[in-house]
């Protein structure tokens, strides 16, 4: 069963946890005039997921239906999403809305530029865009100003059936997992190139207080600074010289 945490003022975690893998998928609704939903997850999962999202809001009400990249967990359900939300409408990078969602999505979705905004009534969120960061050259992730949350996808990402958000070291829980990655099947999932420094020097900048995690906890405090170590982390655990 889903379960839903508010983790930052009308930001809810809506977490499925999966211990054959011992691993959570975590989506994110944002309540306001416009309701924004940050990831579909799988399609496998639409029905659980819809009912988390109908204790906290009308699942027809959401307008906006965000994702970082092209994968399933990310975008699985994006059409029964759209289905079931008729004023729905994707929101996603431009390579992602040229690339992808017009052979996928049973609307056009919204390309979103680096540093372009839109509001969701009280709420304004900027799109960052993080080619290659976590994966997948149309990457990109949003960052609500108002309440200075940052929805980063599989950034952060760790094991186990963990606390909705923590205060705690999350770049060390990153950092065991990724170790683990090394030699499986995962490895280099998140890969270093000369741009992964400058862009989480960025996402510092915008100095986020939570960071609302894919998989795992997600993180108040001082997100500045886990970022920063996050880009240290990755380029000594994955060897880049950038």
């Amino acid at each position: 069963m889903a379960k839903v945490h508010e983790i930052a003022a009308d930001v809810y975690r809506i977490s499925i946890y999966v211990p054959e893998i011992d691993f959570q998928f975590n989506h994110f609704l944002v309540k306001d005039d416009e309701p924004l939903l940050f990831h579909t997850g799988h399609n496998q999962t639409f029905a659980e997921i819809t009912e988390a999202v109908r204790t906290v809001i009308d699942p027809a009400k959401i307008r906006w239906i965000a994702f970082s990249h092209f994968e399933s967990d990310e975008c699985g359900s994006l059409n029964r999403w759209l289905q079931a939300a008729p004023a729905a409408q994707a929101v996603c990078s431009q390579v992602g809305a040229i690339v992808n969602m017009p052979d996928y999505a049973i609307r056009p979705a919204r390309g979103m530029q680096d540093g372009e905004t839109f509001t969701t009534g009280k709420r304004r969120f900027r799109f960052c865009a993080t080619a290659h960061l976590p994966h997948g050259w149309d990457a990109g992730l949003l960052f609500e100003e108002t309440e200075r949350t940052l929805l980063c996808s599989d950034l952060f990402t760790h094991w186990g059936d963990v606390e909705p958000v923590t205060e705690s070291d999350i770049v060390g829980r990153f950092q065991s997992r990724a170790m683990h990655d090394q030699s499986g099947p995962l490895a280099n999932s998140v890969p270093y190139t000369p741009l992964t420094g400058p862009i989480l020097e960025k996402l510092a900048a915008l100095q986020p207080r939570t960071l609302a995690a894919m998989h795992g906890s997600s993180f108040s405090g001082d997100g500045q600074r886990a970022l920063l170590d996050l880009s240290r982390a990755l380029r000594e655990t994955f060897g880049g010289t950038a």
